[in-house]
């Protein structure tokens, strides 16, 4: 949006946004979907894989939280990535009942070398879009998600 532009556009400018985030997740999705044979990962379980990188073990409501996926979702994931024995199931000393989700050395291999080829991948668009722009990318984003904290995703 124009630093000009009309106050009452910025309704419309945000649904823009919208529109353009279902396309690109959808294609990301297909593109790590078929990168998927190199480590055996789908996107679910790159999706567990990438929380546990960025934050540790977790518990699987917290990751359904975090990705605003439902728990029933999370743990098929967990599960299959556990079957690769890219996760394991380890005691929770907060909680009995829900044990945490621990990223193996395997798993961290894989995610690893799935976010190499991400970023090698993603490396061209630094010709046509500045740190300062992306930066305003994900504040817009991450305001909007806000904005939707609200919804029920379980």
């Amino acid at each position: 949006m124009s630093e000009t532009a009309v106050p009452g556009e910025l309704p419309d400018r945000l649904i823009e946004v919208f529109d353009l985030v279902g396309p690109l997740y959808r294609r990301a999705h297909r593109k790590v979907e078929q990168d998927a044979p190199v480590e055996g990962l789908s996107v679910g379980v790159r999706a567990v894989l990438n929380m546990l990188r960025e934050h540790g073990p977790m518990t699987v409501p917290q990751m359904g939280r975090a990705q605003a996926l439902s728990r029933q979702f999370v743990q098929r994931m967990s599960n299959d990535a556990a079957a690769l024995g890219l996760v394991e199931f380890v005691a929770n000393p907060a909680h009995k009942r829900s044990s945490l989700v621990r990223m193996t050395e395997a798993g961290r291999a894989a995610i690893t070398a799935l976010i190499d080829r991400e970023r090698a991948m993603l490396a061209p668009v630094g010709e046509h879009v500045t740190g300062a722009e992306v930066d305003a990318c994900v504040r817009v984003l991450s305001s909007l998600l806000r904005l939707l904290d609200d919804v029920e995703v379980d």
